[in-house]
C-alpha cells in the first residue's frame, strides 16, 4: 500500500493552513507554491476537503482558505479518508463477505491488524502535534 499524490498533497494542505493564524486565509495559489503542489490538483483536493467539512472556502477580493476546525481535531486518518475514501489494505478488512476464503484464511487476521495499528496510528495523529 502507498499513499498517493492526492493524499499526500492534502496533507501538505492542510499542513500549511495549521501553521497559520485561524484568522488568517490563504490562496490556492500560495498554498500550492509554499507546498510544491500542481494547481490542478489543488483545486480538487481543496474541494473535498470542504466538503468532508475540514476547510472552509470563500470567494472574492477577502477570499481564501482556512480551517474548519482546530488543528488539534484534524488527525491524518481524516484527511486521508476525506480524499480517498476508507482506508483498507485488502478489500476483505472492509468487508469480509467480498472473499469467500476470509473464515479460513491465514492472511485475513494478519490485514486486519495490520489495518488497524494503521488507522489507529493515523487517526491519534493530529495536526497540532506538527505545527
Amino acid at each position: 500500500m502507498q499513499i498517493t499524490r492526492q493524499p499526500d498533497y492534502a496533507i501538505r494542505a492542510v499542513l500549511y493552513l495549521a501553521t497559520m493564524n485561524s484568522s488568517d486565509r490563504a490562496s490556492t495559489s500560495l498554498i500550492a507554491s509554499a507546498q510544491g503542489i500542481p494547481s490542478s490538483f489543488l483545486a480538487k483536493i481543496v474541494s473535498q476537503l470542504s466538503i468532508a467539512g475540514i476547510i472552509h472556502t470563500s470567494r472574492g477580493a477577502k477570499g481564501g482558505v482556512t480551517l474548519a476546525k482546530e488543528p488539534g481535531t484534524i488527525s491524518l486518518l481524516d484527511v486521508v479518508e476525506a480524499i480517498d475514501g476508507p482506508v483498507s489494505l485488502n478489500e476483505c478488512t472492509l468487508n469480509p463477505a467480498a472473499c469467500n476464503r476470509s473464515d479460513f484464511c491465514p492472511m485475513h487476521p494478519i490485514w486486519c491488524a495490520a489495518q488497524s495499528e494503521l488507522v489507529g496510528k493515523l487517526g491519534s495523529t493530529n495536526f497540532s502535534q506538527f505545527v
